[in-house]
């Protein structure tokens, strides 16, 4: 039986942008995401997330926070993912493709003309389909 796998995916914030790649080679290929992959056995969330970051980005962060949980359903690859979202906070780096086999392309982004096509579990996110239901990104309004 297959059972979900866990991912963490990474929103780094700097001058009302976000950080997003174009995944390039796994499942969601071509679209946008922010950094960020799966967890590793014995590893925290902060952990994998500043390891995620800098293995896509170059990017260094800290202050990782938790601050959502999406269920993200890919129906026609038939794969399921649990993915814990969190923060971090730019520290240092410049973003760059550091993981060339993974990712196509690093930009900057403002909230208000995010590229297309978005990664499913971005999508979630951002379409009031996480949990807490409260959790809000970008310029999205108050719930």
């Amino acid at each position: 039986m297959n059972r979900p796998q866990v991912g963490v995916a990474v929103i780094i914030e700097q001058n009302e942008r976000v950080l997003l790649l174009k995944r390039k080679g796994a499942h969601g290929a071509g679209t946008w995401a922010p950094p960020g992959g799966h967890l590793e056995f014995g590893e925290s969330l902060e952990e994998c997330a500043i390891r995620e970051t800098l293995e896509e980005t170059g990017v260094v962060i800290g202050n990782v926070q938790f601050v959502a949980i999406t269920n993200d359903i890919f129906a026609s690859e038939q794969k399921h993912y649990v993915t814990i979202w969190v923060e971090g906070t730019y520290e240092s780096g410049q973003a760059t493709v550091a993981y060339p086999d993974k990712v196509q392309e690093v930009a900057w982004a403002s909230w208000s003309a995010l590229p297309q096509p978005l990664f499913l579990p971005l999508q979630n996110l951002l379409s009031d389909r996480q949990y807490p239901r409260t959790a809000r990104f970008g310029n999205q309004p108050a719930r």
